[in-house]
């Protein structure tokens, strides 16, 4: 060997194939248990295993920041079951009709169902001020601790004892009732003892609250966005989402169909209702198709460099104002979704003003506000393609987290603007005729209003037949962001409800990336503005409802939420002729 060549790599061999496999199925079949526990006692030298395990987890600066607290006696149990049930009570109360329904069956601790309960602890002083790793990141401390959890659990998986983590504690409360000193933070309550069985998959997948998010999903090569398992080709989400994309079931569509023929009611009496369920059966690919719910609203927020045209009487800072009113529940969508039982989630992808931290508020901004697309384009290429892939991050999330169901919603002072242009271009219509009144204008800044559309579609020549370019040029970010949505929820097999026209004038452009998703598509409502009209004719997509809306925010959505839900019902629910031993027509 000369002295230019390297020296071979040399590396610690894998442990033994069985004990790989061994440890697989150690981490595939670890779950939160919660119910299915037995009484039997678990034995010291067992429990003593547990936490020695435990007790080996990685730490940040070797600094062991844990402690175990071992708790047996029933009566404190009891008074530690009361708190964890006042906290679930609280939680339940705050929950939107339809998830608050699915959470109503679900046992969520095992307090007392266990022959003992096991508190982890945290010191985050422990180490003293110099601990290694820690200086610049406080949080390492629990952060730590967390891995001592996950090693418990998995060794008493391996034991055949059964672990479930209880999260309904108030952290001050849980830890005066446990007499621990201040400094300390309780991280994980545990309940530990032998089960009859473990399931086949975690009980909250198998309740249907929530599912699991595939690997895919989480990988990302290099960049944020590039998402691929490794070996593969890194593919980006826009691209991997749209491929994703599969025509509905034709067979479940014509089974409900045939169904509905036999339902104790005159053939086609429930009218475009037994259009929406057959296109629920098609979307779901069988029949009868699941019930919609939980639904989800999804208002995605904006704010437009076009506003400086005088496109709108109202200031722009209205935008951050009405976000802050939908997460306070006084907005008119608020209301009208806790009556329809939706839950709802707001998304800053593009508000000019820095939103506070608030519960229920989804901090993806791409940037303060666009560009002004009388101008040049409203975003750049790279700033598009992230506002759609927050949108189909956000539609997976909402799904992944059990939703069956979800609605369009939108905020943006002058967001009317960029609709009317892009259902200009996508439906090749002039602008004075896609045009309207917005959030209320007069017949001068209506006619000023056509012709900023007009100069936004030829100064930056967008067409139709570019379809991100053109929204890039005259689009928002709650536009992308709502095209992502659309195709994301389309690639999961979930039913979208559409609001007025600034969802449809995205549809337009995510049909045009996907055609087969617009069968994944219903339109709310068709609302005041003209474009609104047209968007859905374009699509060949039929209003539930026709109001005369043009308040926007997903208000149209969430009216037409139990109108999909009720005819799920239907055919879920509803008798045929032969079951309730009713006469046919024919007999």
């Amino acid at each position: 060997m000369t002295p230019t060549q390297p020296t071979p790599a040399t590396h610690e061999p894998p442990l033994a194939q069985a004990t790989r496999e061994a440890l697989e199925h150690v981490i595939a079949s670890r779950r939160d248990i919660r119910s299915d526990f037995t009484m039997d006692p678990i034995d010291d030298e067992t429990l003593t295993r547990l936490l020695a395990a435990a007790h080996r987890a990685p730490s940040v600066g070797l600094s062991q920041p844990w402690d175990f607290v071992i708790v047996r006696d029933e009566e404190r149990r009891r008074r530690l079951q009361t708190l964890a049930a006042d906290q679930r009570d609280r939680y339940a109360a705050s929950l939107p009709g339809g998830r608050a329904r699915s959470f109503d069956g679900l046992k969520v601790e095992a307090i007392l169902s266990t022959p003992l309960n096991i508190v982890v602890t945290c010191d985050p002083t422990r180490g003293g001020p110099y601990t290694l790793g820690r200086h610049a990141d406080p949080r390492m401390a629990p952060f730590s601790v967390a891995t001592a959890v996950q090693n418990l659990w998995l060794a008493a998986r391996a034991e055949g004892i059964g672990v479930g983590w209880v999260s309904f504690f108030d952290p001050d409360e849980l830890r005066a009732a446990l007499d621990l000193p201040e400094h300390l933070q309780v991280v994980a309550y545990l309940c530990v003892g032998h089960v009859r069985a473990f399931p086949s998959a975690p009980e909250l997948a198998l309740s249907g609250w929530a599912r699991r998010r595939p690997l895919s999903w989480a990988v990302h090569h290099e960049r944020w966005g590039a998402r691929g398992l490794p070996g593969g080709e890194p593919m980006l989400l826009v691209d991997e989402t749209i491929a994703a994309v599969a025509p509905v079931d034709e067979a479940a569509r014509a089974a409900c169909d045939e169904h509905q023929l036999r339902l104790t009611k005159p053939a086609g009496s429930l009218g475009e209702l037994e259009n929406v369920a057959a296109k629920l059966s098609a979307i779901a690919g069988t029949f009868p198709p699941p019930l919609p719910e939980p639904a989800a609203l999804a208002v995605f927020c904006g704010d437009h460099g076009v506003h400086a045209q005088g496109v709108s009487p109202w200031p722009q800072a209205v935008t951050t104002q009405m976000v802050l009113n939908v997460l306070a529940g006084g907005a008119m969508t608020s209301v009208l979704a806790r009556g329809v039982g939706a839950e709802v989630a707001v998304i800053d992808v593009g508000v000019a003003q820095d939103l506070p931290q608030t519960p229920g508020l989804m901090h993806r901004k791409v940037a303060a506000g666009t560009a002004d697309m009388t101008l040049g384009p409203a975003m750049t290429q790279e700033q598009c393609r992230q506002a759609i892939e927050v949108g189909i991050d956000v539609a997976r999330d909402l799904v992944a987290q059990g939703n069956r169901l979800l609605a369009t919603g939108d905020l943006g002072i002058a967001n009317t603007t960029p609709s009317a242009a892009l259902v200009a271009v996508f439906t090749q219509t002039p602008a004075r005729v896609v045009t309207g009144r917005g959030t209320g204008i007069d017949d001068a800044m209506l006619a000023h209003k056509i012709s900023v559309v007009e100069r936004a579609i030829e100064v930056n020549d967008a067409t139709a037949d570019q379809p991100l370019a053109a929204l890039a040029a005259v689009g928002g970010f709650e536009h992308a962001a709502l095209v992502g949505f659309l195709l994301g929820a389309a690639a999961l097999r979930t039913p979208v409800v559409l609001d007025g026209v600034i969802a449809a004038s995205a549809a337009l452009v995510a049909a045009r990336l996907s055609p087969p998703a617009v069968d994944y598509w219903f339109a709310g409502h068709v609302s005041a503005e003209p474009a609104s009209r047209l968007a859905v004719a374009d699509l060949e997509l039929r209003p539930l409802l026709d109001l005369d809306l043009r308040l926007g925010e997903g208000s149209g959505a969430v009216l037409a939420i139990p109108l999909v839900q009720g005819a799920a019902r239907v055919v879920r629910e509803g008798a045929t002729f032969e079951s309730a031993g009713v006469a046919g027509r024919d007999e």
